[in-house]
């Protein structure tokens, strides 16, 4: 049972993250924010080197806590392992609270609820919520659906398998600060550059398995995979995220719907290119796109756990051989 645990601690947290989803209180990724948010008051200066500093101080801490923690489970044995591997995937993921919030959305815009869509627009995405209408939110809820799939989820696993705890822990964080300081704002144009591009760096191949994700399970949420695989083709680049646009195209394809478009941040406006051929989303198409990211990150843990095994075969044939 215990060849292969990080395989399995990828599963048991997956489904963890299932049942429990993110808890209430002491989050750990909450809490990495927390201590990014001091460190960032000590050291911010409007530069990139400092913000090089910043980035590589806090996603190298992570990494170092996740190394000695696995090496002083591995010491520990098999099962030892596969509770760490559990432990860190459920504390990272959050596909599960993602789709609730969704869900939570489609009803307040269902009930016409402005007021409750508005104040929960923020926990999905930074983007300004007082002037959106029910087609605004709509958009930004899915958009941010989309991306987030990719970010909150894929990657976690896709880094869990490649890389276990050191490369959760240190995905998360790059994702965690990318979103804290990864702006095209004045005060972080320069001091967030560092942690947008490692974010970016780190996103390329979980991205690209979302995308794969999404053409697969288009037709599970009665979309079209052609459709998902030919947006993704001709609109992901359009994006000026390399890897958001992956993930948002091939899902307005899948969903048969047009996302982007002037997009209104609190630290301004950006009009971003249109992806996809469709209509604007509504609360009904925020459902689907609900169920298209459970589909897809359904698709991605199976994928990891095997790409977790094979992983763990090289090595065992390779200390084997040794």
């Amino acid at each position: 049972m215990w060849t292969h645990p990080r395989a399995i601690g990828l599963l048991i947290g997956y489904g963890l993250d299932r049942v429990f989803a993110d808890p209430k209180r002491w989050h750990p990724v909450a809490g990495f924010g927390t201590t990014a948010l001091h460190v960032e008051r000590v050291l911010y200066r409007d530069s990139k080197a400092v913000g090089v500093v910043h980035a590589l101080t806090l996603i190298g801490s992570v990494a170092v806590v996740g190394i000695a923690s696995s090496r002083a489970t591995a010491r520990l044995g098999a099962p030892a392992e596969t509770v760490l591997v559990a432990a860190a995937v459920w504390a990272a993921l959050g596909g599960t609270s993602l789709s609730r919030v969704g869900g939570q959305m489609a009803d307040h815009l269902d009930n016409e609820d402005l007021v409750g869509g508005r104040a929960l627009l923020p926990s999905l995405c930074g983007r300004d919520p007082e002037f959106l209408d029910s087609d605004g939110l709509a958009r930004a809820a899915l958009e941010s659906i989309a991306e987030n799939t990719s970010d909150a989820a894929v990657g976690v696993l896709v880094w869990g398998a490649c890389a276990g705890v050191p490369g959760i822990l240190a995905y998360r964080a790059s994702n965690t600060l990318d979103a804290m300081v990864g702006y095209r704002s004045e005060k972080y144009l320069r001091f967030g550059w560092a942690a947008a591009r490692i974010d970016d760096v780190m996103n390329l191949v979980p991205a690209r398995v979302t995308g794969l994700a999404t053409v697969l399970a288009a037709p599970l949420v009665h979309g079209s995979p052609v459709e998902a695989a030919k947006m993704w083709r001709r609109d992901a680049s359009k994006h000026p995220s390399p890897n958001a646009g992956v993930a948002e195209a091939s899902a307005a394809g899948a969903l048969g719907l047009r996302l982007g478009g002037r997009t209104q941040y609190r630290h301004g406006i950006e009009n971003r290119p249109t992806l996809g051929d469709g209509a604007s989303p509504t609360a009904r198409d925020l459902r689907r796109a609900v169920m298209l990211s459970t589909r897809v990150q359904e698709l991605s843990v199976t994928a990891s756990a095997i790409l977790a095994v094979a992983i763990g075969q090289a090595r065992i044939r390779r200390r084997r051989r040794a």
